[in-house]
């Protein structure tokens, strides 16, 4: 079994191969209209970010009316060689995707929903997450997705993917989140059995509300095709670097500063080998044997979870630690910094 990206190079080739059905599926997908209304919502980067939802009856089912509501925002990027997806999240022209889709380019070709093509340039990447955000000219009437910032994803929720598999634009598969909190090649994820193949990457993973939860990202498989078990890019350490790349900032990730192991017997968590100066966590007075069993209340079942907890925060946010120490339980506070300081 291996692990791939799900679309590292979605091959003109096999693109050009299949032209004749894309071309004949969007059309038939195009034809369909019907009235929008805009809905408006805060969001972290715009005060006003408009979402564009279709006027859908109620007994439409589920799947089809979160495809309505979110297949608007969601882009085909095209290079010269290859295509994958991204997602609208700001009217400032604002699209994530994954990094592995755009490498190398700094000029793509955007297609929007309605058939529309846009010169797009990628404004930054982060090679470690495999994060990137691309922009295209700012308009107050962009179809935008929600972001689902902060949200307690369930295992066993429903999970929605949209994006270009073969090319095909806006395709919709669905199946449910199968984990969270994975943890694959040193990145939050959240595992997925909805399918996602080549040409997939970058687009959203999203929930029953419509909101992106996920950058899809990489799948396991042995044939190179869907097997069912794919991974997206949990959408909150996904914001944070995207908002750095924005920023022009060398994008950091947060960085409590202990070095730690998986605590036995029978208290889980993580066990703290070392304590880095300097660092966040010898300013909260985190000490050597400390076992954290929780951040922000969350528990810890082993000492992976530390870091799922810790990264998808931003560097200088206040997290809360639960600490066993000899026995006794404690609560500190620890102001997070940066992966600069790790050496």
């Amino acid at each position: 079994m291996t692990v791939s990206a799900c679309a590292p190079r979605q091959t003109r080739d096999a693109i050009e191969s299949n032209e004749d059905r894309i071309a004949a599926l969007e059309e038939a997908l195009f034809e369909a209209t019907s009235t929008t209304t805009t809905a408006t919502v805060e969001t972290p980067t715009t005060i006003a970010t408009q979402i564009t939802m279709l006027d859908l009856p109620e007994s439409v089912e589920p799947v089809a009316a979160i495809a309505a509501a979110v297949g608007p925002a969601v882009v085909q990027i095209e290079t010269a060689d290859s295509l994958g997806a991204g997602v609208l999240y700001s009217t400032e022209g604002l699209i994530l995707t994954a990094h592995h889709v755009v490498e190398g380019e700094t000029e793509v070709l955007v297609r929007l929903f309605d058939g529309r093509t846009l010169a797009g340039t990628v404004l930054g990447f982060h090679e470690v997450t495999d994060i990137a955000v691309v922009t295209i000219p700012a308009s107050d009437d962009l179809p935008i997705a929600l972001l689902a910032l902060g949200a307690n994803t369930q295992v066993g929720q429903l999970a929605v993917a949209l994006g270009s598999p073969f090319g095909f634009a806006q395709t919709v598969t669905a199946g449910i989140v199968s984990a969270v909190d994975r943890v694959v090649r040193g990145v939050t994820m959240v595992q997925t059995d909805a399918a996602i193949n080549p040409g997939n990457s970058g687009g959203p993973l999203v929930d029953s509300d419509g909101r992106v939860i996920g950058i899809n990202d990489i799948i396991f498989t042995e044939s190179g095709d869907n097997a069912g078990v794919g991974f997206a890019i949990a959408i909150d350490l996904a914001f944070v670097v995207a908002e750095q790349i924005v920023a022009g900032e060398e994008v950091q990730l947060a960085f409590l500063g202990v070095g730690v192991s998986d605590a036995a017997g029978d208290n889980p968590g993580a066990r703290v080998e070392e304590v880095v100066p300097g660092s966040g966590a010898e300013a909260a007075g985190i000490q050597l044997g400390d076992i954290i069993t929780a951040v922000d209340g969350r528990t810890l079942t082993e000492s992976a979870d530390l870091r799922v907890r810790i990264i998808e925060r931003a560097p200088d946010d206040v997290v809360e630690l639960t600490i066993l120490r000899n026995g006794e339980e404690l609560v500190v506070q620890a102001t997070l910094g940066d992966t600069s300081q790790s050496g």
